[in-house]
This record gives C-alpha cells, structure tokens and sequence, in this order.
C-alpha cells in the first residue's frame, strides 16, 4: 500500500460536524434511557450509527487520567468524528461512562481512500461458468439459504478515490460502508489520534490509553441480541442469523457460512475459519483410512503367529526374562506380557507402514488443495492485490514503563521448564521400579476384569503420560512469557512482524514441551539400555538404570502417550474455551440480568462480555496446528489419532462459532490474504512428519525385525520361532547366588556368554539395522517423490481464478477508461459552450492496453 501521512486531528475535516459534535456530552438529566431501545446502535437521534464505544470509570483521584481522556476526545474531535456521552448515573453499574463515537460520510470517505479499501461501482456480470453437479440434491441438507452464503451481490470493486464519488454505487452514503468497514475506520484514527503532544514528547493510540488504565475498554457494538433480531429495521441482525444457522451445535452438518462471516468479522477471521472448516473436511479422509488400517490390525488376531508364542505355555511360559530395574524388579515370565502383544498388534502391522505413507501423500494434498481454496477465497474477498494495510504495518508504539514489585527471573522459569521434561524422565525410570516392587505377587489380579491388564510398564505409561499432561498445562503459562520476553526484547518494528516473530517462538517452545515426552518415547527409550552385567545409567552416575521398552514393543506405549496427551489437550480446550467465557460473563452480569429491557443496552450487554484481544486468533491457531502436529508426527503409531481430531475440529468450529458469536464483544475487523506465518510452519512440520513416521516404523515398531527374520533367517518364511530368535541369554552365574535360575533372556541380539565375541552383537543385529535404514531412505525418497510430484501437478492458483482475474482486471480498467473519457467528453463540452468559435470534434481517445493476455 502507497504510504499516505495525514493527520486530520491537527486541521479539522469537517467544521461544521466538528462543532456540532461538541454539544454531544450532555448531562444525565437531559437524558431519558427509557426512551431507549435494548437494540439500539445509534445515538439518541436514532440516525447516527455508533461506530465505537469508549468506557472507562470516573475515578476522582485520577486527574492525570481526566485530563488525557479530555484532550483525547477533542482531538478525536479536529479528526471529525462526533462523540455522545452517556452518562454513569444511567450505566447499569452507576460507575461507569460510555462515549459513543459515530464516523460521518466525511472521515469514512477520506480514510477510505487514505487506506484504499475497496468499494463496488459495478455488479459483476461475469458468468460464474459454474456447471449443475450431479446428483446436486444429495448435498441439500448440507447447504443453506442462499441469502445467508451469500449476503450481498457480487461486485466489481476498486480502491475508493474521493475525487470520484460518481464513480461508485452510492446509493446512501449512510449505509454505503458497512459497520465493519467503518469500525476498522474508526479504529484505525483511534490508534493514532494523540492525546499528549508536547516539543519533547508525543503520546498517542488508543492502546496506550487502555494500559494505563485511562479507558477501561474500547469496542464496536453488535447489531443485536444473539437469540434474536433487532428490532430496529435499520439494523441488520447479522449477529442473530450467524448465531441461528452457524454457531449451534446441530448445526455441525451444515456448511459454514463464510461471506456473512468475512462481512461481519473481517477478513482475518473469516480466513481462520475457512482454514478450519477446510482442515476438519480433509480430516473426515484421514479418518477413514485410519480407521480401516486400524480394523485390518484387530481382524488379523489370528495371524499373529509372536503374540500366540508370548502367550502359550510351551514357549511365553518357559522363558525366564531379566529384571527391568535394579534390586526392586525380580524376574518375570515373557507370557506375563500376553495382553500387551496383542494390544501392540493393532497398532503394529503392516497397515502401520501403509498409513504412514497415505499420510505423507495426505498432508501434501491438504496444504496444496488448501492454497488453491486460499487464492479463490483471495479472488472472491477482493484480496488479490492486497497489500497489509497500514493498522498492520505501522511502527509498534513504545510501551510506557510499568514498575513492579516482584518479577521472576526468565533464566530460573527456562532453568524450571528443563527440569520438568528432564523429571518426568527421571519419574518413569523411579515410580516403575515401585510399580514392579508393588506388583511383584500380582495383588491387581484380584481385581475383575481389569486387574490381569495391569502391569508395571502399563501403570507407568499410563501414570507418567497423565503427569506429563499436567506439567504442560502448567508449562504453557511459562512458555508464553518466556516467548513474549524474548519477542519484546527484539523490538519488532511493526505488529505483524511482531505477530511473525511470536508465532515461531511460540510454537518452538509449544513443540518441545507437546512433543518432546512422545519423541523420548519414540526414539530413545529402550534404545540405550546396555546389556545384563553392563547396564547404562541415567547420566551414568544416577542409580536410575535407563528405561527398557515393554516385549510388546514401545510403540503401544508411544501409542498411550499420544492418546492421554492429544485427547486430553483437545478435552480441557474445549471445555476451556468454552466454559471460562461464559462463567464470567454470568458472573459480571449477574446484576444487569435483572433489570428491565430499557436498563440494559446495546452497548451495557457488550462490555459486559469478554473482550477478543489481538492475539486472540493466534491462540486458535496455535491449538490447531499443536493437533495437526500430533496427527502428522506420530500417525503410524495410532492410526486412530485423525479419527480423534475429527471429531475435536467438528465441535471445535461450533464451539469457537459460539464463543464468538455469543460471549465475546465484536472483534474490529481486520484484513488478511492467508493464514500468515502459519503456513510455514505446517509445510516444515508436513517435511517433518516424513521422516519421523519412516524412524517411527523403522526403530519404534518390530516390523523391520520381523520381516528380516521372514525372509533372512526363517525356513519356510513364516514367524514360527521368532520369538526365542529375537531374544538373546545372559548367564547368570557369577551375579547371584541363586543357583535355581542360571540363565535368563532379554530382548536384544547378542552373543552368549563363552563366545569369543562375548555379548557383543551378533551379525543378525547389523543386518537389521541395515534394513531399517534402507527403509528409513526408501520411505523417505518415495514420499517425497509423491510429494513433490502431487504439488507439481497441483497448481497453487486454479487456472479458471487466474482467467477470471485477468478478465476482471481488464474490465475494470476499461470501465475506468470510459469513465474518465465520459468525464472529459463533459468537461470539454462544458467549455465549447462558453466559446464562440465553431467547436472541434475531438476524436475519441485511444483504450490503454491493460492486459495482453486478454486482448
């Protein structure tokens, strides 16, 4: 956007508004609320619509206070906008003063051209080239009515110029820009009018005002009440219908209605909820597929040969394992391990490497198909050539100092947040030792139906995974600081560079405390723990021997972890976001409740909501992305995680459509052409996601060891003794006394004892490892290959968009052609009629040639 400097509050816009405005602080005594409607959203002549309220509590020592609010309204004053004071005898609370601000034709026609927003000046004639579907009827109960997907016609739009009012379809200049234009106008002279100017120093923006306490609350009003419409004909009671057929909750079969959203909320907002709606359809894929891979794991039971030698007698019961801890761990049976092995079948099969692979293609789709939804939503919100407006890109104001009594050191919370993901560690490796000790005579069998289900690795899991999941409640709080420090410490020179830098820190901070307890359990447990005799430590002097996997694998306990963590996640946000709102907007309007409908208005029942502050959306999609994050990194070990995030998002976007539309106040619009920093960060986690699904199937999950010992070291390729092959003997004479047992066996591929190569490794080790690091690049080059292949085929901007905007941009400039050819054909008849010599004809002017492709 071309920078324009204009200061309109130093030379006021309109006088004669300016003075007339002055009047509009008037006595309470002047005032009569009962003549008021509850719906109201104009000023008391009822013609003047409010384009913002300021509120704030007179506090009689605050002079400092009292003087800036003077100063600031007479200078929003010069700006042009007219102000009316309500006064706090008739506020609902007796305490607190609402001024009202209304835009006149004047300030929003200046400001419109000043931040070039787009207005109509022809309806689009342009075919739609949209074909009937088949079958079309199938989707009816999904759709809804037309007047609400699509709230006003489609038109041309240009940036507005206000030296060519004729120009454009203004049929009323009052209802010519919509309220969320004006709010956003509105906005946008509140953040820069001054309110203390002097040689040395010049304070300015609303937002300053609001943190040193001089206004409690700044917001643009809703059109009315949520359950129902205004009854005021001027109003147009687009909160009522959002609330009616989008942010109920049976609603969730319905499409979204994102025109009315865009129309309402801005830009920034219908983007976010286009993103969501679109992620959650391409989710109902994933879902499918998983739940498939998952059926095809519980419907092989019986072909799996590993889990039937575990189990049986004859072969689980006779081999002696070796303790898993030191001193409290005895030793134990591999049949004890029964239930597990078969848990561990359903998640690891061959379905497993299958839907790891659809999920490296799925996640290409889904950002490549996404970016296409993208630049048609770009085309249709009139975003193609949007520049971020001059609201985003304006120097950040200085924060004035605040003085604190107690502040806690950012090196002791990092020093805190290290230590909890390093004590969880440490708290696996302590409590299984006590679970072993506990549950050395089995007490929990006692327990019907659950008790034999009950083992030391699985009270452990499932213990450590709900621990962990408190500590990263808790270490959100830190993290949020600690990213705020480091972002404020850089200074950024304008908000969305700020919004940028906070986005990546937030999420690098979000990824480590999420995912690092899965990582550890997918990549490092049981994969350092030495051998009997010579057992690795925990920092090498701890006496916390180093965590060995169950003999069902870790990918069932990697499994448990992603489903405690990601469902609990999903479960407090919702419950969050949803119940926290409502319980204090009850609470805060406990009183006003009661009173009668005249008592209670428009701009009452908003402040008493909560307010969406301007990282409101980033929390949104801070969440989202943590989830796509969990669906993406650690599919291949719960192939029932997409399952479970489509049916979060379902109620998420009702959840999120009712919390907007129902317990917070009315965001100011704002515009954006796409998700921003966002979409970074789902392409690194997509790259991401391909090479630890590849490691999770390679060293996490037994399918490599099994298929070597398949076709490498079985005699008729079937799994028969794979068991007694996959684990090797420790001798046990020499380390006790116990002469009863003399050897015992652990999961590993070692030499005996009285080899010459003594519990080294045997060669069948190596030739595994090979083979899960010939899978790891194999997996790795075919889905970047599918990759890669899928976004060359997919072209980012669909080929019938870009005709259409070359063909708009054409017809456009060639409407401006014409438009400036009638003005001048006018301009120099006006002229001849003063002249007496015979008048010229002047040819007709030549069209510029816009776009070559076109013509």
């Amino acid at each position: 956007m071309e920078h324009r400097t204009f200061q309109p509050w130093l030379n006021c816009v309109a006088p004669a508004t300016c003075m007339s405005s002055s009047s509009g602080s008037v006595s309470a005594g002047a005032v009569d609320k009962h003549q008021q409607s509850k719906d109201s959203v104009f000023f008391r002549d009822g013609k003047r619509r409010i384009d913002f309220v300021l509120s704030y509590v007179d506090d009689r020592d605050g002079e400092r206070k009292q003087e800036r609010r003077r100063e600031y309204e007479a200078n929003l004053q010069k700006a042009g906008l007219e102000l009316e004071t309500e006064d706090k005898l008739v506020s609902d609370d007796r305490k607190t003063y609402f001024v009202k601000i209304h835009a006149p034709w004047e300030v929003l026609a200046t400001y419109a051209d000043v931040l070039k927003i787009k207005v109509p000046f022809k309806e689009n004639d342009i075919p739609d080239g949209s074909e009937d579907i088949p079958m079309d009827w199938l989707f009816t109960p999904f759709r809804l009515p037309d007047h609400i997907m699509n709230p006003e016609p489609d038109y041309f739009t240009s940036p507005f110029n206000k030296g060519k009012i004729d120009f454009f379809l203004i049929d009323d200049k009052e209802t010519f820009f919509p309220p969320s234009v004006r709010n956003r106008i509105v906005y946008y002279i509140l953040a820069r009018c001054p309110y203390h100017k002097t040689d040395r120093e010049d304070k300015k923006g609303i937002k300053r005002l609001l943190n040193n306490g001089t206004y409690g609350s700044a917001f643009p009003l809703h059109d009315s009440r949520y359950w129902k419409p205004s009854r005021d004909s001027n109003s147009e009671s687009e909160r009522f219908n959002l609330y009616k057929h989008w942010a109920q909750f049976f609603s969730f079969f319905k499409e979204q209605p994102l025109n009315l959203i865009r129309k309402y909320y801005g830009e920034k907002i219908g983007i976010y909820f286009a993103w969501l709606g679109f992620y959650t359809e391409m989710l109902f894929f994933a879902a499918v597929v998983g739940l498939i891979c998952f059926l095809y794991g519980l419907f092989t039971f019986d072909d799996n040969v590993w889990s039937k030698e575990i189990c049986s007698e004859e072969i689980g019961g006779n081999i002696i394992m070796c303790p898993l801890c030191d001193k409290k761990c005895g030793y134990w049976k591999l049949n004890s391990t029964c239930n597990s092995s078969w848990q561990s079948h359903m998640f690891d099969n061959v379905g497993t490497v299958f839907f790891a692979i659809f999920m490296g293609i799925w996640v290409t789709l889904f950002l490549e198909f996404w970016k296409r939804r993208q630049a048609r939503l770009e085309y249709e919100w009139d975003l193609v050539d949007f520049e971020e407006e001059q609201q985003q890109l304006q120097l950040r104001p200085e924060y004035e100092t605040k003085c604190t009594s107690r502040r806690l050191n950012r090196v002791t919370q990092i020093s805190l947040i290290i230590a909890c993901i390093i004590g969880v560690i440490a708290y696996r490796l302590a409590v299984y030792a006590a679970f072993a000790s506990i549950m050395k005579d089995s007490p929990t069998n006692n327990i019907h139906m659950v008790g034999s289900l009950i083992t030391p690795q699985l009270a452990t899991s499932v213990t450590a995974s709900c621990i962990n999941f408190v500590i990263i409640m808790i270490l959100n709080l830190m993290y949020e600081r600690v990213a705020i420090w480091i972002t404020d410490m850089e200074i950024p020179k304008t908000h969305l560079e700020y919004e940028n830098k906070l986005t990546v820190k937030m999420f690098l901070f979000q990824f480590v405390n999420y995912y690092s307890s899965c990582f550890y359990v997918a990549f490092f447990k049981g994969k350092f723990v030495g051998h009997p005799g010579d057992y690795i430590y925990m920092f090498g002097w701890s006496k916390l021997r180093n965590e060995e996997c169950d003999p069902g694998g870790c990918l069932i306990e990697l499994t448990t972890q992603l489903v405690i963590v990601m469902s609990g996640k999903q479960v407090w946000g919702n419950v969050q976001e949803a119940l926290v709102p409502w319980v204090m907007n009850r609470w805060g309007s406990r009183k006003a409740r009661s009173h009668p409908e005249s008592r209670y208005s428009r701009w009452e029942q908003d402040h008493d909501l909560q307010n969406f502050g301007h990282l409101g959306l980033f929390y949104e999609y801070l969440e989202m992305v943590i989830q796509f994050g969990f669906i993406t990194l650690f599919v291949a070990s719960f192939p029932l995680a997409p399952l479970l995030a489509l049916l979060n998002n379902i109620i998420e976007v009702r959840v999120d459509a009712w919390k907007f539309t129902t317990q917070f106040r009315r965001p100011v619009a704002s515009k954006a052409h796409s998700i921003g920093a966002w979409q970074e960060i789902l392409n690194g986690v997509a790259v991401l996601s391909v090479v630890t699904n590849a490691f999770i199937v390679a060293f996490t999950s037994d399918m490599i060891p099994r298929l070597v010992y398949m076709y490498a070291y079985s005699n008729d390729l079937s799994m028969k003794g794979y068991i007694n092959n996959s684990l090797s003997v420790f001798n046990i004479s020499g380390f006790s006394e116990d002469n009863r047992v003399c050897v015992f066996q652990y999961r590993d591929y070692r030499y005996p004892s009285g080899h010459e190569k003594e519990y080294s490794h045997t060669m069948q080790f190596w030739h595994i490892l090979a083979a899960k690091l010939a899978f790891i690049i194999i997996m790795e080059h075919v889905a970047f290959m599918v990759k890669f292949f899928v976004a060359w085929m997919i072209p980012d901007v669909p080929s019938e968009v870009k005709a259409r905007i070359k063909r708009e941009r054409y017809l456009i400039q060639e409407y401006l052609h014409n438009y400036e050819v009638e003005k001048l054909k006018i301009q120099l008849s006006q002229r001849s009629d003063d002249c007496c010599c015979t008048p010229m004809i002047y040819p007709d002017i030549s069209r510029h040639v816009v776009l070559s492709e076109c013509l």
